[in-house]
């Protein structure tokens, strides 16, 4: 059974049967049916169907963010915002997937030579629960403008964000089949991407499952974009606004209760202004408020399961046990729900577990260095490269050091975040592949160079 339990109150919300081989054979069989319809479709066709999926994520937020916060416990204000960003990326690729998919005309020795993108059929998109909508949306918009039609394998806990989206496309006129969401566990993964009507597969997950994934997908020489873990760090220099970048740091931090890719999690700080971002870090987590995610007043919901927070407390543990200073938290919350009291750990050494793994949970690690040098040198001290933060009042050495982080983004003075006009991935263990933007668009399609001749008379 596939079941939906509430993370705040242990609550049993809905138990759903998994999908048995006849129902995934005729839903992909749709699928690939429908695609082949929406293909042939001008984009100019297609761009309607997505305006009217952003108007419908609008008008019916708080329901959409309301099944969020009951299935993965985020606060439902972050859960508005959520379902707020899905619609402006289903509004970004309704305004620009067609001058993102016009034909691109090379020089060369042809009379004309030109790249023409092509769609590639049925994407198959394995998702995590950590942003139960946004995940899948960012990358529906530029796989359905482009002409692919998308097969969503959400991750079990979260069943009815997966049947609430695809009613949504049903409400917004697309045809069945074109976003198809499947009820099944992951170990029907590797038979779906074995199965010649899938051309691609598009994974946000840990870095263990995305190895997987990619061998299967290997195999089946089907293309892949793979977004995995990441452990990453903010960087705030000796010349830094401290009291600026340790205000960002509660949110970079804690937002989702810390479970996020992009979360902000070691915290590299020059020692000559590390007391002054401790204290005013630590001011500003005191003031979050953890509660029932449904409460206006709650600030901080509960971890996404029980099994989580366990391994988030015996990472803490470790940290400490190995010569870490707890300065606030800790602890699991008694009581229902898998809680979390916001956690910061001063004094951790790159040696240590929550500087050496992926914390993904409201935990956060103090690193003191001594240098802008040693902190550039901390910070790519990690198998992962997904996101950077780094903070200083001189922008020409900002763009210097930027350029020396092993990341796939670095945003300078503020907190890593997602934007559908800027390409979105990682590099090292944190994946491969880009999301958003016109690389997202194009990473679903085959990018065809057509050469024409010269004309004989």
């Amino acid at each position: 059974m596939i079941a939906s339990f509430n993370p705040a109150t242990d609550e049993l919300l809905q138990r759903f049967t998994p999908y048995d081989v006849n129902e995934i054979e005729r839903r992909l069989a749709e699928a690939a049916k429908a695609q082949k319809v929406w293909r042939n479709m001008g984009i100019q066709e297609r761009r309607p169907y997505l305006q009217n999926v952003a108007q419908l994520l609008r008008t019916h937020k708080e329901r959409y963010a309301r099944i969020i916060t009951l299935e993965m416990g985020k606060p439902l204000a972050e859960a508005i915002g959520e379902v707020e960003k899905c619609a402006l990326n289903f509004e970004y690729y309704a305004e620009n997937g067609a001058s993102m998919m016009a034909d691109h005309v090379m020089p060369s020795s042809a009379s004309d030579s030109r790249l023409v993108y092509e769609p590639l059929g049925l994407v198959l998109a394995v998702m995590p629960w950590n942003y139960p909508f946004w995940q899948v949306m960012r990358a529906a918009a530029p796989i359905l403008i482009s002409g692919n039609a998308i097969v969503l394998k959400h991750a079990s806990n979260v069943p009815q964000c997966a049947l609430a989206m695809e009613q949504l496309f049903s409400q917004a006129g697309l045809a069945s089949g074109l976003f198809t969401a499947l009820l099944v566990g992951s170990s029907e993964v590797d038979r779906l991407l074995a199965d010649d009507r899938i051309s691609a597969v598009t994974f946000t997950g840990s870095t263990p499952v995305g190895r997987s994934i990619a061998a299967s997908s290997g195999r089946a020489l089907k293309k892949q974009v793979l977004e995995l873990g990441g452990s990453d760090p903010f960087v705030v220099l000796a010349d830094a606004d401290v009291e600026a970048a340790a205000n960002v740091a509660v949110k970079a931090r804690f937002s989702n209760t810390g479970q996020s890719c992009i979360s902000a999690k070691r915290f590299i700080v020059e020692h000559s202004i590390a007391d002054r971002f401790r204290d005013a870090f630590l001011e500003g987590t005191l003031k979050l408020v953890t509660g029932d995610p449904l409460q206006s007043q709650s600030t901080m919901g509960s971890m996404a399961r029980r099994e989580l927070r366990d391994e988030l407390h015996a990472q803490v543990k470790a940290t400490i046990e190995q010569g870490a200073k707890l300065l606030i938290g800790g602890h699991a919350i008694e009581g229902p729900g898998a809680f979390y009291e916001p956690t910061i750990l001063d004094h951790v050494t790159p040696a240590m577990t929550a500087a050496r793994e992926e914390t993904f949970g409201p935990a956060a690690a103090i690193i003191r260095v001594e240098s802008a040098e040693q902190a550039i040198a901390v910070a790519n001290q990690t198998p992962f490269g997904l996101g950077a933060a780094l903070w200083t009042s001189d922008p020409d050495r900002a763009r210097i050091l930027s350029r020396q982080m092993d990341a796939g983004a670095v945003f300078i003075n503020g907190m890593v975040a997602s934007d559908p006009r800027l390409p979105f991935g990682g590099t090292k263990q944190s994946g491969y592949g880009r999301e958003l933007a016109h690389l997202g668009l194009h990473e679903f399609t085959n990018i065809k160079t057509v050469w024409t001749g010269p004309v004989r008379t």
